[in-house]
C-alpha cells in the first residue's frame, strides 16, 4: 500500500486522433484530478528520498518533543537528545540532553538528568539539571542540584537542595577569617 498517489502514465495517444476521440480525450482530461505539486504536510519524505549530508542538531529549539500523555502509565527508561513532557505516570530514569516537563496531574518516579527541568506535577526522586523550575502546583521528593533554581509560592519539597555551584559560579577560594568569625 503506498502512502502518496502515483500518477499513471497516460496511455498513448493514436497517431491520428480523429474528432471525437480528440473530444472524448479532452473531457477525460478536465474530469481527471491536476497532479499534486507540494507534498503534504503529514509526509514523510524521508522514507523515500535519499538522506542529505547528516547534520547534527546543535540547538534546542530543533530537538523533538516525546510525550506521555496523561492516562498513560509507563514503565522504563529514558534516555537521548530530545525533550520530554510527562502529562500521565512515568516510573524509571529519565537522562535526556533536552529539556523535562511533567505536567500538573501527572506523576514521576525516578533520577532526573537533564538541561532543564520544569516540575508542574509530582517528582520523587533525584534531579540533576542546570535549570530547574518548580510552578505552584509541582511536588519535589528528592535531592536537587542545578546551576539555578525557581521555586514557586504554594510548590512543596523535601529534600537536599544544592544551587549556584555551577560553571560561573566562584570556586570557593580560600576567605580570610576574620576577629567576629566571618570570611572575607
Amino acid at each position: 500500500m503506498a502512502l502518496w498517489k502515483e500518477i499513471a502514465a497516460a496511455p498513448p495517444a493514436p497517431a491520428t486522433p480523429t474528432p471525437a476521440a480528440a473530444a472524448s480525450a479532452a473531457a477525460n482530461a478536465a474530469l481527471r484530478p491536476a497532479p499534486e505539486t507540494a507534498p503534504r504536510a503529514n509526509f514523510d519524505r524521508s522514507a523515500v528520498e535519499p538522506a542529505a549530508a547528516p547534520v547534527r542538531a546543535t540547538a534546542r529549539a530543533e530537538l523533538k518533543e516525546s510525550l506521555i500523555a496523561s492516562g498513560l502509565s509507563i514503565e522504563g527508561k529514558i534516555s537521548g537528545t530530545g525533550h520530554v513532557r510527562i502529562a500521565g505516570q512515568f516510573k524509571g530514569d529519565v537522562n535526556v540532553e533536552g529539556n523535562l516537563g511533567i505536567e500538573p496531574g501527572a506523576k514521576h518516579q525516578g533520577e532526573v538528568r537533564a538541561a532543564a527541568v520544569t516540575v508542574g506535577g509530582e517528582l520523587t526522586g533525584n534531579i540533576a539539571a542546570r535549570h530547574i523550575d518548580v510552578t505552584s502546583t509541582g511536588v519535589v521528593v528528592g535531592d536537587v542540584k542545578a546551576d539555578t533554581i525557581t521555586v514557586a509560592s504554594g510548590s512543596r519539597m523535601r529534600g537536599h537542595v544544592e544551587f549556584g555551584w555551577g560553571e560561573g559560579a566562584p570556586a570557593g577560594g580560600r576567605g580570610e577569617h576574620k576577629a567576629n568569625g566571618l570570611t572575607s
